[in-house]
């Protein structure tokens, strides 16, 4: 696939004829666009030593929808041509048949560029990538005698998109995205745990590949790992939790942000539908979802149906003020589209998505709320959850956390899981500090199938009275 300026209309279909089209598809329909994407991709991993995976995968098609009322008809094609969008033409209006809808007005244009429009793979070449990772792992198993397998990643992608309505409305985005991973085991007495680190963002590669970066990053993954080397086996019971700023926030993403999009309140499926400006948290806990923050992993300049991103507050001071909207759902809702209606692919419909979802700090010291923690966890690292959207309920585990008692931090706990669920969380809050953090650029989020990438962030946060699953009772 060629690494030249993706311009779809230049190369693969004329705009006029490829707009007359679109308006023949979207007659009678209320909403609708053709979303044209060319995406590459190069993952080198050495694991152990040896080179894992080196792949790289190009796609390119486009999308076409029409939509009306709560029907969407979807066509989507590998190939961009006019013979595939004619055909596409006719399926998407399947679904809509002879309506009289009124066409909703497009969204409003940006000149705002969040990020470079730079090809991050070609930002080194493949010896310098692989040579790279031979020195992550020499250099990661110099630092502790207990090393015992190193795995490292570097991962690059490019994503261009244009989307174009029936009234000739063209939007067009280019989006980069980095990262680089380390992960370690360690081993000592028979004892083997892990540990990682790593993150991005729509970055150049050469930044990622400096040695002061993954350095650091190779040194978080084997304190990590050494932390839970001492880690004692967790304890059981309901007790207050401290959550350490920045990634923790993940627990926030699952646990509320999902409730907080469009669609499930639309359907009442969400445990906040029906609760808008009503007190949903502690006071003091104000959360935003932002798409505009630059560079960031979650970040887009325009979302998947060519609205400008935003800075949306979706609870503030702890009361309800905004869902995250599409424009269908916003429509149906009788509200403005925010920017977040998000798809992974051109195979993929549109839907409310979260962008960088996160909650603003507070005025307390990170340390005086630690040493207010009576008989607790304090938790700083997080793996995978589970939540019920319908509830709200989840479950966390903990990669790195701590006992903690009469503020007293003890030795690090293994096994911990947090159980609760998110509307009790959100009003159990006792304390906000004030060292609010991004993460480091490493999340994804899942929703009915899809995945994309997205950003997460909070201050070092109390939540009173959460159960805690382990391995003591």
């Amino acid at each position: 696939m060629s690494n030249a300026p993706f311009r779809p209309f230049e190369t693969h279909l004329d705009l006029d004829a490829t707009t007359a089209l679109v308006r023949d598809a979207l007659a009678g329909a209320e909403d609708g666009e053709l979303f044209i994407e060319r995406a590459r991709s190069e993952a080198l991993v050495l694991d152990d030593g040896r080179v894992k995976t080196a792949s790289y995968d190009s796609s390119e098609g486009f999308g076409l929808r029409a939509v009306r009322g709560e029907v969407a008809g979807y066509a989507h094609a590998s190939e961009i041509s006019e013979a595939a969008l004619k055909r596409a033409v006719d399926t998407a209006r399947l679904a809509i048949g002879d309506g009289g809808g009124i066409m909703a007005p497009p969204p409003a244009g940006t000149n705002r560029h969040l990020y470079t429009d730079a090809d991050p793979i070609e930002g080194a070449s493949f010896p310098v990538k692989l040579e790279t990772l031979r020195e992550i792992d020499a250099f990661t198993r110099d630092l502790d005698r207990r090393v015992v397998q190193v795995t490292a990643t570097i991962a690059a992608s490019l994503q261009e998109v244009s989307i174009l309505r029936a009234d000739g409305t063209l939007v067009s985005d280019v989006r980069p995205m980095t990262r680089v991973n380390v992960s370690v085991i360690v081993e000592e007495n028979g004892r083997r745990e892990s540990g990682t680190a790593g993150g991005g963002g729509r970055v150049a590669l050469d930044g990622l590949l400096a040695p002061q970066d993954w350095q650091s990053k190779a040194r978080e993954a084997l304190r990590v790992a050494l932390v839970n080397l001492e880690a004692e086996p967790a304890p059981a019971g309901v007790m207050d939790i401290v959550l350490g700023p920045g990634w923790p926030g993940i627990l926030l993403h699952e646990a509320v942000g999902h409730g907080l999009e469009g669609d499930f309140n639309r359907k009442g499926s969400s445990a906040f539908a029906g609760l808008m400006g009503q007190q949903v948290a502690a006071k003091g806990v104000t959360v935003l979802d932002d798409g505009t923050i630059p560079d960031r992993r979650g970040s887009i300049t325009v979302d998947d149906e060519g609205t400008p991103s935003g800075k949306n507050v979706l609870i503030e001071d702890g009361k309800l003020v905004g869902f995250m909207q599409d424009r269908q759902n916003a429509r149906l809702m009788g509200v403005d589209p925010t920017g977040n209606g998000r798809r992974q692919s051109y195979a993929h419909i549109p839907m409310p998505r979260m962008t960088n979802t996160y909650m603003l700090g507070g005025d307390s010291d990170p340390a005086d709320i630690v040493a207010d923690l009576k008989d607790g966890i304090w938790a700083v690292g997080f793996g995978g959850g589970q939540v019920d959207i319908t509830n709200g309920k989840f479950v966390f585990s903990c990669t790195e956390a701590y006992r903690v008692k009469n503020g007293k931090v003890g030795a690090p706990v293994k096994g911990a899981t947090l159980i609760g669920d998110g509307a009790n969380a959100l009003n159990r809050i006792l304390a906000l500090g004030n060292d609010m953090e991004l993460d480091p650029g490493m999340g994804n989020c899942g929703k009915q199938g899809q995945w994309v990438p997205v950003g997460v962030g909070q201050p070092t946060v109390m939540i009173g009275g959460l159960t805690v699953g382990g391995a003591q009772a």
